[in-house]
């Protein structure tokens, strides 16, 4: 499983990070972005599915084959 966020959806509510810190960061402006390439631990899917839902503005995507 891999996580993308689309920085032009993105409009830095942060959800994402509340819900799961381990699989994003945020930037200088306040804005998140995945850690690392996005790839999601087993042990995190859920939280992975979590902040996508939590997103406002579906900025997250799931590739549940990666």
């Amino acid at each position: 499983m891999r996580i993308k966020i689309d920085t032009e959806k993105c409009e830095g509510h942060n959800r994402c990070f509340v819900v799961a810190g381990e699989l994003f960061e945020l930037d200088d402006s306040g804005y998140a972005h995945e850690v690392g390439d996005g790839k999601v631990p087993a042990e995190l899917k859920e939280k992975a599915r979590l902040a996508v839902t939590n997103c406002p503005e579906l900025a997250i995507s799931i590739d549940e084959d990666d």
